[in-house]
């Protein structure tokens, strides 16, 4: 029997601004994962969308959302001074989720981040900033040495999902892995390049970061006698 889903459009308001927004909960969800895009991509970007169908089928919900104003979008095209600005991208991210619990939404009980690219740098930052109320983060093909220092002070179970073939980011995730202190996992996925084009890596990734969400989100089911 397919799962019965509710999807809407939300503008979630940053300080005077707006982002837009797409909420998926499906019916019996206890969790949302936010996603955290990179620079250049959007909440429409098709691989993300195709995680985040996967999460859907797992009974888990998901937001993903803009992380920059359309303006910003502009400015960023030609500028590039907002892709690397990480503690602006984790405070939008922050910000997000203290919108989304006062939805009052039963679905939003426990949050995962799932970011890319910079992306994943963000996520660390606002579960680092966020403490026991970021449940789990999962990084596809990420920078999560962008968080620097602040990996230390994540608790979050982390997962890090790197293309075996993407060199120079893995040597990035292996040194922010030795920094992390939370429960952690690596995992390369076999032939993948960066932006997980190859057949069969994008869904690899999606299983992984389902059954990560999954283990650490999800309330246990109690064992029937």
């Amino acid at each position: 029997m397919k799962m019965e889903i509710q999807k809407s459009e939300v503008a979630i308001p940053i300080r005077s601004q707006r982002l837009g927004g797409e909420l998926i909960l499906p019916q019996e969800s206890g969790s949302v994962v936010l996603f955290a895009h990179g620079s250049g991509s959007s909440r429409h970007s098709p691989r993300n969308q195709y995680v985040a169908s996967v999460l859907h089928e797992a009974g888990l919900g998901t937001l993903l959302f803009d992380l920059l104003t359309e303006k910003e979008e502009q400015e960023e095209y030609f500028t590039r001074h907002l892709r690397f600005n990480i503690e602006l991208l984790a405070e939008r991210l922050v910000s997000a989720t203290d919108w989304l619990h006062e939805q009052n939404l039963d679905q939003a009980q426990r949050i995962g981040y799932f970011g890319s690219s910079t992306g994943a740098g963000a996520a660390l930052v606002a579960a680092a900033d966020l403490r026991d109320q970021a449940g789990a983060v999962v990084s596809r093909g990420g920078r999560p040495d962008l968080a620097g220092p602040r990996l230390a002070e994540v608790s979050a179970p982390t997962l890090l999902l790197v293309g075996a073939n993407d060199t120079g980011v893995i040597e990035l995730n292996k040194e922010a892995f030795a920094s992390l202190r939370c429960p952690k996992e690596m995992r390369l996925i076999a032939r993948a390049t960066h932006l997980f084009e190859e057949p069969g890596t994008l869904e690899e990734v999606a299983r992984f970061a389902s059954d990560w969400f999954v283990k650490h989100l999800q309330p246990a089911k109690p064992e029937t006698v």
